[in-house]
């Protein structure tokens, strides 16, 4: 079971239900407000990659690299992953991995670093695919991804995220690969799923088809702020028993 956490509040929080708290570039849309994930930095990843592990106690914490910061040479890619390792404490990178990724990964784990790859729907990779859209939905794409899946596999990968894809290339890349697959929208036929936790907390009135929102955090926010607006106006909070007592 895998959940994203960016802050040392939140990894807390869901740290005892989870086997893996990835800390994604989705930062860069779910708390910058950035219109994709392209813009997140190397100190972003490292600043919300620290806070979390700050907060997480028994989770594996995987931290993503950003746009641009591995896809050139497997040096660079080494440079960029080792300082976040380095720098957070964390166990884990994910590379998004295309098919210039195997030899990366390869290199990157020859060398002592964990990768976990990512596969499907690439969000770095969104102005190449089309978009933030499902994708394998012909044959080519569907054995591009598979293809992609069994390299990452094969070059090191200690799991592969499947995002995106139709239950039955799910399917295919669960039984290609001898390493786990976590779906996010990729249906139940993954090992396991992860979900970005704003999303499935219901922070956000627009979320993906594939999110279920398992709570109501934004009417909570609004009902809990207008409560606290409304007793600040009438002047009935501070209450009691918020107030410090002077002693002679």
């Amino acid at each position: 079971m895998c959940l994203t956490a960016y802050d040392a509040p939140t990894a807390e929080i869901i740290d005892p239900h989870c086997d893996l708290i990835l800390v994604g570039d989705s930062v860069g849309m779910v708390v910058h407000g950035l219109p994709s994930t392209v813009g997140v930095t190397m100190d972003m990843m490292i600043m919300h990659g620290q806070a979390v592990m700050r907060g997480s106690k028994t989770a594996m914490v995987v931290v993503d690299l950003p746009f641009g910061s591995y896809e050139g040479t497997p040096d660079t890619a080494f440079a960029s992953a080792s300082r976040v390792m380095m720098e957070t404490s964390c166990q884990a990178v994910k590379i998004e991995s295309g098919s210039y990724a195997a030899k990366t990964i390869a290199y990157l784990v020859e060398r002592g670093i964990p990768v976990m790859s990512h596969v499907g729907l690439r969000p770095q990779s969104m102005h190449v695919l089309g978009g933030f859209r499902a994708r394998g939905r012909n044959q080519k794409v569907a054995d591009e991804i598979l293809r992609n899946a069994v390299a990452a596999a094969e070059a090191g990968s200690f799991a592969v995220v499947v995002e995106g894809v139709s239950a039955e290339i799910a399917e295919r890349v669960t039984k290609a690969v001898d390493i786990p697959t976590i779906g996010i929208g990729a249906s139940p036929n993954c090992d396991g799923q992860i979900l970005v936790t704003p999303d499935m907390l219901g922070l956000f009135d627009r979320v993906p088809k594939f999110v279920h929102k398992f709570g109501n955090m934004r009417e909570q926010i609004d009902a809990s702020v207008s409560q606290y607006a409304d007793e600040v106006k009438s002047r009935t909070f501070p209450r009691a028993e918020n107030l410090y007592v002077f002693k002679d």
